[in-house]
């Protein structure tokens, strides 16, 4: 028994020995020209390797340091450095003939350096191209690519810096994994791909790409699912975060890439989206059911009819875009028709609209027709936007008015009820313009105008409201109503009131969307809507050309004394 024991121990002894001393008697960086010279030739790019070891418990041989240079017409600086890098080798072709067979590579914290030029080219296109221009050795030319098979190739916790040739601003991505098996540059190989992204999100990319294209590296095939989680559109640079924009976005998706054309189709949700500078994030997510077609050699293509709902708000959305450097910009169309405008209430503020204190859009439908174009980082949107059969429950109109009310004893109720609105928008990441503000307000009348929702949410509305109808009849003929004193002031010897029978008062709404201030501006800039936008054409009220008629500036006159105001010169 004891003989055996001490056999068991001298064998684990001489086992213990060759392995600590056989990487010392194997001269293993006399395969370091060999390994440089393989895969500068297989990238069309010098590689350099550091000082090799052998591990034979590992079987694999380790270089200390990795560099593989960029393209010249990008950057002099490395494409890609690592910390080490390990082989993985057949030991006993290695230990018996000296010859080299490689298993696997593994790159350890490689940090990548991707770059674009302002024609949309990339950096790595040319890793592995046929071109005249690659590296030649001396047992090799440049005129094909070796077909180098690895069995596994892995990247792990590396780094990737994404910019552009014109700007040094830099986004960075890190703990980067990239493993693929069975890698040659003449097949179909499995790939999957994670990292963290700026901001804290995630991305993950798993399925097949190859064979790698010969002229242009961006142009390999590929057929795979790609996952997106908490993208920061801010961080990105999507959205331009000096005004404050942004959101997140959790993206789902498939790819097909071929003979130059990627195909995209999957859901995107887009969460605390922020569109405007002063706005609030939007309180819900819009969901995206989007495809896409995209040309790899021109950097553009076209979105494919898609859908973006809001609750059970459904737009519809085609159009196309383009990337051209560091910038990436869009030509969208944007149609929704008749969207419950409850759904739609909390993503208001996104794009800077904020219901006031306290009011709620409880029903109603709201239709639009927006064009948005430009950069992503600055897009503008132009177009319609209406309202029908809404309730804006929570908001006294005739309270906020009391300039008007205190005259009149015109009553809204706590409610307001819009039978119709229609504006037409221009929104850009600086602020919100209105044009052609026209809205039907049973309780009240009319109102319409034009104004601006600037970055800090301040409201600069010149409006006037045209009292009709109902709101006529609660005015009263007692002798103390509005449109008694106005008939007084113009000499027209009834009420002041425009061709279509209605009394109209110009006004202002300042302060801001969720606290809105209305004053009177007899004498401003809004009193020249009664002549014009609200219907009082040719510069005369109701009974002009009669016998002592007077003009709109008459009414204004009144209208300043009324309200214990003096025109303006």
């Amino acid at each position: 028994m004891g003989k055996k024991l001490r056999i068991l121990l001298i064998a684990i002894v001489v086992v213990v020995v060759l392995l600590v001393a056989a990487p010392f008697l194997i001269p293993v960086n006399k395969f370091r020209p060999t390994i440089e010279r393989t895969a500068s030739d297989a990238l069309g790019r010098k590689v350099s390797v550091g000082d090799l070891s052998l591990s034979l418990i590992s079987g694999s041989l380790t270089a200390k340091d990795l560099s593989i240079g960029d393209d010249p017409k990008f950057s002099p600086s490395p494409f890609l450095t690592a910390k080490s890098l390990s082989v993985g080798v057949e030991l006993v072709p290695l230990i018996l003939s000296k010859t080299l067979n490689v298993t696997g590579i593994t790159i350890d914290e490689p940090q990548v350096t991707l770059l674009r030029n302002p024609a949309g080219q990339w950096n790595y296109s040319s890793l592995g191209a046929t071109t005249k221009s690659a590296p030649k050795s001396s047992s090799t030319t440049a005129t094909s690519a070796p077909n180098v098979s690895v069995k596994k190739l892995e990247l792990k916790n590396g780094k990737i810096i994404v910019g552009t040739t014109n700007s040094q601003k830099r986004n960075t991505y890190d703990h980067v994994t990239v493993t693929a098996s069975d890698v040659s540059m003449n097949s179909k190989f499995p790939v999957a791909v994670s990292a963290e992204l700026p901001g804290g999100g995630q991305f993950k990319l798993e399925g097949n790409a190859g064979p790698v294209d010969k002229a242009d590296t961006s142009l390999t095939p590929l057929d795979a699912k790609i996952h997106v989680g908490s993208l920061d559109l801010a961080r990105t640079g999507f959205l331009d975060p000096n005004l404050g924009l942004g959101g997140l976005v959790d993206m789902d998706s498939t790819i097909t890439a071929q003979n130059g054309t990627a195909e995209t189709k999957g859901s995107l949700k887009l969460s605390k989206a922020l569109f405007v500078q002063g706005g609030s994030p939007a309180g819900v997510p819009a969901v995206i059911a989007y495809g896409t077609k995209y040309d790899l050699r021109k950097n553009s293509g076209i979105i494919l009819p898609s859908e973006v709902k809001i609750g059970s708000a459904t737009a519809h959305l085609n159009g196309n875009y383009e990337s051209r450097g560091e910038e990436t910009s869009v030509d969208v169309k944007l149609i929704g028709d008749a969207m419950p405008a409850k759904d739609l209430e909390a993503f208001l503020p996104a794009i800077g609209v904020n219901l006031p204190k306290g009011a709620s859009l409880t029903a109603g439908t709201l239709s639009t027709n927006l064009d948005i174009k430009g950069p992503t980082n600055k897009l503008v949107t132009d177009g319609t936007i209406g309202l029908n059969a809404a309730k804006l429950e929570g908001f006294d109109l005739g309270s906020k008015m009391t300039a008007i009310t205190a005259l009149t004893g015109l009553k809204t109720g706590r409610d307001l009820e819009i039978e119709k609105l229609s504006t037409i928008v221009h929104m850009a990441p600086n602020g919100l313009r209105a044009e052609n503000f026209n809205a039907i307000l049973p309780a009240l009348g009319t109102l319409a105008g034009a104004g601006t929702l600037d970055s800090k949410n301040n409201l600069d509305f010149k409006m006037a409201a045209t009292l009709t109808g109902g709101a006529i009849g609660a005015i009263g003929g007692a002798g103390n109503g509005i449109g008694s004193l106005l008939g007084a002031a113009t000499g027209a010897g009834k009420s002041s009131q425009c061709k279509n029978g209605g009394t109209t008062i110009p006004f202002l709404i300042q302060g801001t969307a969720s606290d809105p201030k209305f004053i009177p501006d007899v004498g401003g800039v809004a009193a020249g809507l009664l002549k014009s936008q609200l219907g009082c054409t040719g510069g005369t009220l109701l009974g002009a050309g009669e016998k002592g008629a007077k003009t709109p500036e008459s009414a204004v006159e009144a209208l300043t004394g009324l309200f214990g105001k003096k025109k303006k010169p």
